[in-house]
């Protein structure tokens, strides 16, 4: 074994010179004492390929003759991802009932005018090894599938019936109904109550419209939606203008091939599209409060106990991610604590945030502080989830409007190279993934007719300055506070407390005096 080290230890002094190894003993050989952090003498600098030439035609974009975006990105392997993105979703139903988009979604990949059921549909898609989705937001309808590169044609022909030739059956519509009220039911009952609290985030902020419309079917709506109101809608959201073929894995002609043959002259079962209908509202910011008095005592599932909660979401306005403040305020929610405590960037990066400082590990009865950035074309949702014990519910909105005024505090260099180092880390290891690089494609040529590409946007998020954060924090805090509380809210101060708790220079909440407790 001596004898090993000691071969090491010289061939390193041969290479580096003796100033390199040090004797830790007399009897021991030579040990390398080589720094990790310091370049190696006598080591070339390495050269690395130049890829500026090539990259800015990374994303291939061709607009076809009837509007249909066709957007590729070729990458080496033998699998695909392509989908159609449609600009429709639940933030366009202000003329129907809610639920619509939702119900799309359910439906979507049912029997088509070539395939008589969903199992006929992933049978074919098996000859590929490919599977299908479909998901939607409150802006965006995604109808994906992943398939062997050679199985292309089947997969935008599939993807051409499920969009376009859907037939909307009695009993599939009779399943979806199941499905929604199932879905309802179950958001009601989970014990992660995030997604409900998101819901009644954004119909506090923007109240009655747009991006407040509700993301899930109402129980109301279920049996409203038939078929002739999903065509009305499709008529007028399902037009080629308004979708982008996108595609991850696949040669741009090739796709674009395939798009000529199976999207460009093809008519709508629901027939011509009217375009005219669309709802073009821009999104009015309201602000607002909505409460649930809920019973969270019993939401354990299994043997572990989990505790009784009270969640709250407080969130003001950002900003468009069409705007240039996009960027900041996404490395202010990543300071703030967005993406969790083991996050990108290597295990316990999210320790560092403020949330984790200066909330968990302060107050230990805090159960949960995190920050969330919602964007869209048109506006903007910076929100903070914190859940506690009812008992202890106005001390932890103080804490939570506290962290919010200290935003616009001065921020610290070390503090603020991390959270750009967090945010561009976790963009890139996100791209990784062939289904994210898609969703990339396709949500930003939908957006925007263009790409950004990754290294644009690393660039832009290393641009941002300590006084881009306090500049943009001191406008978001001029807002009017958007509130959702869900659980026992005896303790829960009023909408107006908290305002005025935000307009304040400490974040506390007004004293309340009471004659009887």
């Amino acid at each position: 074994m001596h004898t090993s080290y000691q071969k090491l230890g010289l061939l390193i002094c041969t290479m580096f010179g003796i100033a390199a190894c040090r004797q830790y003993s007399s009897s021991g050989g030579g040990y390398p004492n080589v720094s990790l952090s310091t370049a190696l003498p006598g080591i070339p600098k390495p050269i690395f390929a130049s890829v500026d030439g090539h990259e800015k035609y990374e994303t291939k974009i061709t607009t076809l003759e009837n509007g249909l975006r066709v957007a590729s990105q070729n990458k080496f392997g033998q699998f695909c991802t392509v989908g159609i993105l449609v600009n429709s979703g639940s933030r366009h139903e202000t003329k129907y009932p809610s639920g619509i988009a939702h119900f799309l979604e359910k439906l979507a990949f049912s029997s088509t005018s070539q395939y008589g059921s969903k199992d006929e549909i992933l049978l074919s898609l098996e000859k590929h090894g490919g599977i299908c989705d479909c998901q939607t937001s409150r802006d965006t309808t995604m109808y994906a599938v992943s398939a062997e590169v050679k199985g292309l044609d089947t997969v935008v022909s599939l993807l051409a019936d499920a969009v376009l030739q859907p037939r909307l059956l009695d009993e599939e519509l009779e399943m979806t109904r199941m499905t929604v009220r199932f879905e309802l039911e179950d958001l009601n009952m989970r014990p992660d109550p995030e997604p409900l609290l998101t819901e009644m985030i954004h119909a506090a902020a923007y109240w009655g419209n747009t991006v407040g419309l509700p993301r899930f079917c109402p129980v109301e709506s279920v049996e409203k939606i038939d078929r002739k109101l999903l065509h009305s809608y499709l008529r007028s959201y399902y037009c080629p203008e308004r979708m982008v073929l996108a595609g991850v894995g696949v040669e741009h002609e090739r796709l674009l091939e395939c798009a000529r043959k199976h999207l460009l002259n093809v008519k709508p079962v629901w027939g011509m599209s009217t375009p005219g209908q669309v709802d073009c509202s821009m999104a009015q910011y309201t602000g607002g409060i909505v409460k649930m008095e809920k019973d969270m005592s019993d939401v354990s599932l299994g043997p572990t106990p989990i505790p009784e909660l009270t969640h709250i979401m407080i969130g003001l306005e950002t900003c468009s991610f069409l705007e240039d403040d996009f960027i900041p305020f996404a490395v202010l929610n990543m300071m703030m604590g967005g993406g969790g405590s083991f996050s990108a960037g290597g295990p316990g990066k999210g320790m560092f945030t403020r949330l984790y400082l200066n909330v968990l590990n302060r107050h230990h009865w805090m159960y949960n502080a995190t920050s969330y950035h919602h964007s869209y074309e048109d506006s903007g949702l910076l929100c903070i989830h914190a859940s506690a014990d009812p008992r202890q519910v106005r001390e932890m909105v103080e804490i939570i409007t506290r962290e919010f005024i200290q935003m616009a505090s001065t921020t610290g260099e070390v503090e603020l190279e991390r959270a750009k180092t967090q945010l561009k880390s976790m963009l890139m290891m996100n791209l990784e993934s062939r289904p994210v690089i898609f969703e990339d494609v396709g949500r930003q040529v939908l957006a925007t007719g263009k790409r950004k590409l990754p290294h644009e946007l690393c660039q832009l998020i290393s641009n941002v300055t300590a006084s881009d954060i306090k500049r943009v924090t001191t406008k978001m805090l001029r807002r009017k506070p958007s509130v959702a509380a869900l659980g026992d809210l005896t303790e829960f101060p009023s909408h107006e407390h908290i305002q005025a708790a935000l307009s304040s220079k400490d974040g506390r909440l007004p004293r309340m005096y009471r004659l009887f407790r």
